[in-house]
């Protein structure tokens, strides 16, 4: 299980941003996938998950209605797109996958359910 991560940049305050996760060594559709963020000094936070279905999704409250968590099976990527951004974005962004037995509904923000990171993008929201 592999998780390639990219698409990470330096954006103004308001601007737009698509985050890529892309998966090898198993089929989107399989296992959980979540994003997640660590700004300096602070611990490492869930920010959006899709389940192995696809049918659901999860954002934290602090970027609701801003971020959005898509896959797409033929390419066996993750995407986070990210709109309004604002400073307090900045971090580095990772992508996880769960690849323990889970129904096919289920993701979480939780850091302690996933197996698998990605190697983080950085992301840079200037005011």
């Amino acid at each position: 299980v592999q998780l390639q991560a990219s698409g990470g940049g330096l954006v103004q305050a308001g601007g737009s941003l698509r985050l890529s996760c892309a998966a090898s060594g198993f089929t989107l559709g399989t296992y959980a996938i979540g994003w997640f963020r660590q700004a300096p000094g602070k611990e490492r936070e869930g920010v959006s998950c899709i389940s192995s279905s696809g049918g659901s999704t999860y954002h934290a409250d602090s970027v609701k209605g801003r971020f959005t968590i898509s896959s797409d099976n033929a390419k066996n990527t993750v995407y986070l797109q990210m709109h309004s951004l604002k400073p307090e974005d900045t971090a580095v962004y990772y992508c996880a996958a769960d690849i323990r037995q889970r129904p096919y509904y289920y993701c979480s923000g939780y850091r302690s359910d996933y197996d698998y990171w990605g190697q983080g993008t950085q992301v840079t929201v200037s005011s």
